[in-house]
């Protein structure tokens, strides 16, 4: 059975439980700046199968990274400033797509869960990264970029290393939930522009996940405002908190997803890894 035909007549209480689902993964997103794959995934596969979620993730997560990048008075300063990482993204997102293929290995995703386990834990114990000089930046941005690029090539996950990296810049916390959205929206076209010759969804499923757009959105607005009542401390560690969170997801994932794939060969894994990102 295809997706497609999973998502023909969806009942009422499936679409408003789905709406609930993406209602809360926007507010997650809108805290922290990542996460709504990940809590959506989470909390979807109690009500469908991993292909159904996937297909569902496609709009939200897309337009909602789009919608990270404001306020767009400061998004043109910020991208300047960050182009070479962009471009290093870019860079090594299309060269490990040509070299890998599509994203995969379930044991990688899990090596990734660890490092954001131990970084995530690392960082609520007060530790810090040091930080980078503008003279360093010049060079070390486009490396970054290209690093995050192969892990987005290899994975689908655009977290390792940006992430950790930005917290270095010394940014606010609302420019460095800015400068994520930036490296996730590019990050997210250029894995696209990798995988645009074999992706392929049914227009049932596109229909819905631009429907469930709307509770997204919503969530992230409320989670943007509840940001801006937050102190840096306790932003910082709600943003620790999404980090371990995202990498037990993932390492529960990977492993969950090698036992799927020893029985069912992986059917379903492909359409999943396309958008499980932040």
């Amino acid at each position: 059975m295809t997706v497609g035909m999973l998502f023909a007549g969806a009942p009422w209480g499936w679409l408003l439980g789905a709406a609930a689902v993406f209602l809360l993964a926007g507010g997650v997103k809108g805290i922290v700046g990542l996460g709504l794959p990940t809590a959506s995934m989470a909390l979807l596969a109690l009500m469908m199968a991993p292909a159904e979620a996937a297909a569902l993730l496609i709009v939200p997560s897309l337009i909602t990274n789009i919608w990270q990048l404001r306020p767009w008075g400061t998004l043109m300063p910020l991208l300047r400033r960050l182009s070479g990482m962009q471009l290093g993204i870019c860079a090594g997102t299309w060269l490990g797509a040509w070299a890998i293929g599509a994203p995969a290995g379930a044991w990688s995703r899990a090596l990734l869960g660890v490092a954001l386990i131990a970084y995530g834990g690392w960082g609520l114990l007060g530790a810090r990264l040091p930080a980078v000089t503008p003279q360093v930046e010049r060079w070390l941005s486009p490396l970054v970029g290209f690093v995050t690029g192969g892990v987005t090539a290899a994975t689908g996950v655009f977290v390792v290393p940006a992430v950790p990296y930005l917290q270095t810049l010394g940014l606010h916390k609302d420019a460095l939930v800015q400068a994520m959205g930036i490296c996730f929206t590019v990050s997210t076209i250029a894995l696209a522009g990798g995988l645009a010759l074999n992706a392929s969804y049914p227009a049932s499923a596109l229909v819905l996940s631009a429907w469930m757009l709307l509770p997204a959105l919503l969530g992230m607005a409320l989670g943007t405002r509840i940001r801006q009542r937050m102190s840096a401390v306790w932003f910082r560690r709600c943003l620790m908190v999404g980090l371990l969170a995202l990498g037990v997801y993932m390492v529960a994932d990977a492993l969950a997803w090698h036992g799927f794939s020893s029985s069912h060969g992986g059917e379903s894994e492909g359409a999943l890894r396309r958008v499980r990102a932040s």
